[in-house]
């Protein structure tokens, strides 16, 4: 890939990314190998130090403070308890009283700052102060004065504990102690031995802290690399306890299991939340990558509660799980069997630097701990329907004829595709904002072709900037100051792609709008508006730094070093480029970026894909359990890149791929410039036309996957979900994370082994009333009612897909070139009963494109069966949009007995418009060319 004059490059390229060696875990630290994670973790319950102080009790309107003293050092802490608006949710936070220097609070991460609500001390004594939430009487937190504590109760149960195993740990700044002389060491062993000093006087020792005796606390070394560690120890922790819950999920992004697995033994690594270009990475296990989200979940069959640790420092997270003497498991054949339990799970979040600033979410469901997450960190905002269409990716194609020659060969083998996506080689010399005029000589033309075609074209765009004086972004960040700098206030160079490069302070908002305003068409010409971005390599990757990312001792604008905001990096580059791109469509088109890089947050602006996956069945298999831990961390816009981006898929596990990838959020093949090239018709014939109906499939069910979109939006719910989400008592369910739901309308099983040849065994869950839902089959309509694990049959096209009796889908049956060629296509309800012989569902329509669905110009409709007429309403009685769409047909399953007649209703005065042609296939009526509009109240009666 290299250019000449990138020798050096290629060389620390070729040690970090040898193909053969896969991730080399000598590049990453452990937690004994992190200084302050070997110093602040606990693998077993202590009594804690901290102690409240109770005659410090400060009452406000809508919170609470009082002072937490550290009974050895007598160092004093403040901590904050408040209740938030819409109830459910407690605010805490702690800090230092009087730290020598203001200690890091995230700013970025939360949509606005947090909504207080009435906070009131119910009762208090010298052991235990109640605080209550005036707006949910039964929400309640209990501060236990010493050892220091807060027990927190959703309808009189205890859901969550903090610092219930006394793992809480708070290192306070203090300045750097000098080296000691002779005389003061001698005095030191003579103070162990016991021995009097001469005035007949004891030898009495200041208090010290434990960071006072580790070598890393000061300054510390990992490789070839040192961490001046300015400030000192800065560390903390703090553990939760969930009384209610059998299974932890949450903090994501690792390539392990859905339920946590136990993780405080010695020997055993926490998981790590530290944001990392990982090459290769390893499976079932709990190494840092790309994204941190510091949420985590407690789930049992009575309650959920989360804990939300809002913090960008390096994060281990200690699990201490309910069954420790086997790993949390999501076979099928060997469903987890929850025995009684003598301790509840616990998570301990151990943090590098800034402050303890935490929210308890208290369900008492799971649906509702997720609102309550999204509800401060935000929803993802609609994207463009093309944008949740089929995207074709690798590393690289060649040239412009390349790109125009794909996608001219989708059409001709009849395969419909959104996007062409463009990686690093389309630029000049790796110099983003610009193009390789010899491989791309019409860069603009191209683009318009796309266009022409209902298509859209997406480019990368990192980080990095190309140090070369010849490049007017390097120049520019230069005289401006815009750059990371390094400890010594010079700007940081690092290594990647280009070679020598530094990298843009996104956290300067002189930065943010330079860098944002480089995606106008006024500077970067060479583009449309209709072109989406890709933030990659945004961790930041720095080939030749410390873990092959940035030094931790390095400062951003306002002198903040790069340890306390690390994991927010990324995140805040999202926030620029989506600034560029809204402005760049005059505030009208809504942006299409996808990030490498995420924090809590990062959902408000971009799509996740998830990283540098393989080749490998179990790579496909990690791709449903990575996207269910960030949908359920409010990141649902997530997918992996189809196929494996390292090494050559075989024509099974590529379709099996596609299969599963149609039926993820975000859908788009990606690969390697190593690999062997893998458009679909390079197969052979017969893996060429599983591929292209995995594809038509994820097509028809646009609809459906437009309105979950826009109901994510709307309500913050996840739209991959866990089965537990829906079944939260069926204890079989917890840990499962090889099958998932779409909404609470779809449950999705695809064939994950090559084992599953001839049969998927599947769960079906059961409801708290101890009955299971009707489920049936997404391709035939067959009705599946028992609960518990069923094989079904499959061949090399079956996805194993059901519909939950009682819901209606929305699609469209004429698969098109695009999506944008469907806009104005009409559409199929699928209709299937429960067992009370009724249904509900929902559809979104609105242009695909503008943000003019915030303004009203939208339709959201409600269809219900039930006692024989299928019905459709507005929802919102206020909006409207004048689609061209109508109705094609009704499929109807469940009835139970065959109509004889259907008679179409119009108009308010309930005057028929005419009999409507009815077919039976089985079970199965089909209702023919109703014709009506969708814009329209309509009915349809069924006569028996």
């Amino acid at each position: 890939m290299a250019a000449a004059g990138q020798g050096m490059l290629l060389l620390v390229a070729l040690c970090l990314f040898a193909s053969v060696a896969g991730v080399d875990r000598n590049n990453f630290k452990t937690c004994e190998q992190s200084s302050f994670c070997r110093r602040l973790r606990s693998l077993e319950p202590q009594t804690s130090e901290f102690e409240v102080l109770p005659q410090s009790l400060q009452q406000f309107k809508q919170y609470i403070t009082l002072t937490l003293v550290h009974q050895r050092t007598r160092h004093e802490f403040v901590l904050k308890l408040a209740c938030l608006k819409g109830a459910g949710s407690f605010h805490m936070q702690v800090d230092e009283r009087e730290p020598l220097s203001v200690r890091y609070r995230v700013q970025e991460a939360l949509v606005q700052e947090p909504q207080y609500a009435s906070t009131k001390v119910e009762s208090t004594s010298g052991t235990l102060i109640m605080v209550a939430c005036g707006e949910a009487p039964d929400v309640k937190a209990a501060v236990q004065v010493a050892p220091f504590k807060v027990d927190f109760f959703q309808q009189g149960r205890l859901v969550v504990t903090a610092n219930g195993k006394g793992m809480m740990r708070f290192e306070h700044l203090r300045r750097k102690p000098e080296p000691k002389t002779e005389q003061q060491l001698q005095e030191e062993a003579a103070a162990n031995r016991g021995e009097q000093k001469e005035d007949g006087g004891e030898q009495q020792a200041e208090p010290a802290a434990p960071a006072d005796d580790d070598p890393g606390a000061w300054e510390e070394n990992f490789k070839s690399h040192h961490d001046s560690k300015p400030k000192g120890p800065e560390g903390l922790a703090l553990d939760f306890t969930f009384p209610q819950a059998k299974v932890l999920f949450g903090v994501p992004e690792h390539a392990d299991s859905f339920a946590l697995r136990h993780t405080a033994t010695k020997g055993t690594d926490p998981y790590r939340l530290y944001n990392l270009d990982v090459f290769e990475y390893e499976l079932n296990n709990g190494m840092a990558l790309y994204g941190s989200v510091p949420v985590v979940y407690g789930h049992g069959e009575t309650a959920t509660a989360g804990v939300f640790w809002l913090n960008a420092a390096e994060t281990w997270v200690d699990v201490f799980s309910a069954n420790r003497d086997t790993d949390v498991v999501s076979s099928l054949v060997n469903l987890v069997s929850w025995n009684s339990q003598t301790e509840p799970p616990a998570a301990n979040f151990i943090s590098e630097s800034g402050i303890m600033d935490v929210f308890v979410l208290l369900g008492p469901g799971p649906i509702d701990a997720f609102r309550q997450y999204t509800d401060l960190t935000g929803k993802g905002p609609l994207p463009q329907l093309y944008a949740i269409a089929y995207h074709q990716c690798r590393w690289n194609y060649n040239d412009q004829r390349d790109v125009e020659m794909v996608s001219a060969k989708f059409d001709e083998y009849d395969i419909p595709m959104d996007t062409m996506w463009l990686d690093i080689e389309y630029t000049d010399g790796k110099r983003y904002f610009t193009w390789d005029h010899h491989k791309f000589p019409h860069p603009v033309e191209m683009i318009r072709n796309l266009t022409g075609l209902g298509r859209h074209l997406t480019i990368i765009i990192d980080p990095h900037i190309k140090r070369d004086g010849g490049y007017f972004f390097h120049n520019e960040c230069t005289d401006k100051g815009l750059y990371v700098k390094n400890k010594d206030g010079g700007d940081y160079e690092g290594w990647c792609w280009p070679g020598s490069a530094s990298y843009v302070d996104f956290f300067s908002p002189d930065a943010r709008r330079y860098y944002a305003d480089q995606y106008l068409l006024t500077n970067f010409r060479e583009q449309a508006e209709t072109v989406g971005i890709w933030n990659d390599m945004n961790e930041p990757s720095v080939f030749n730094g410390p873990e092959v990312t940035m030094l931790k001792d390095n400062l951003h604008h306002g002198g903040l070093e790069h340890r306390d905001v690390h994991n927010l990096y990324g995140h805040m580059q999202l926030i620029a480029t989506f600034d560029g791109l809204l402005r760049r469509g005059e505030g009208r088109l809504r942006p299409f970026i996808l990030t490498r890089s995420h924090f809590a947050g990062s959902q408000r602006y971009a799509a996740v894909w998830t990283g540098d996956n393989m080749a490998e069945w179990g790579h496909l298999q990690a791709s449903i359990k990575m996207c269910l831990s960030l949908a359920v961390a409010g990141i649902s816009f997530c997918g992996a890149d189809v196929g494996g981006f390292f090494g050559n898929p075989d024509g099974e596990l590529f379709s099996r791929w596609y299969q599963t990838g149609a039926f993820q959020p975000f859908f788009r093949s990606h690969a390697h410039i190593d690999t062997k090239r893998r458009e679909p018709w390079l197969f052979p014939e017969d893996v060429r036309l599983v591929i292209r109906d995995a594809i038509r499939k994820r097509y028809r069910l646009l609809p459906f996957w437009y309105t979950a979109f826009y109901e994510h939006e709307r309500r913050g719910l996840p739209i991959m979900r866990p089965l537990l989400a829906h079944y939260p008592a069926d204890v079989n369910a917890f840990a499962i994370d090889h099958q998932y739901l779409l909404g609470d309308q779809l449950l999705v099983a695809p064939v994950l082994d090559q084992k599953q040849q001839r049969s998927r065994d599947v769960y079906f869950p059961v409801r708290a009333d101890g009955q299971g839902d009707w489920w049936y089959d997404w391709d035939t309509q067959q009705k599946h009612t028992g609960t518990g694990v069923e094989a079904i049959p499959v061949d090399s096209y079956k996805v194993p897909v059901f519909q939950r009796g009682g819901t209606i889908i929305p699609t469209k049956e004429r698969i098109r070139r695009a999506s944008t060629l469907m806009r104005h296509d009409p559409y199929t309800l699928t209709v299937v009963l429960d067992r009370e012989g009724r249904a509900k569902g929902t559809l979104y329509i609105d242009d695909e494109e503008s943000y003019e669905y915030r303004h009203g110009h939208y339709l959201y409709l409600e269809f219900e069966f039930r006692d024989g007429v299928l019905s459709s309403r507005k929802i919102d009685m206020t909006a409207s949009y004048k689609t061209d769409t109508w109705l094609e047909r009704v499929v109807i399953a469940g009835l139970g007995k065959h109509p004889t007649a259907a008679t179409l209703y119009t108009d308010a005065s309930g005057a028929a418009s005419g009999r409507l042609h009815l077919e039976r296939d089985g079970d199965v009526v089909t209702v023919r060319k109703p014709g009506v509009s969708m814009r329209d109240a309509w009915s349809i009666r069924l006569d028996f």
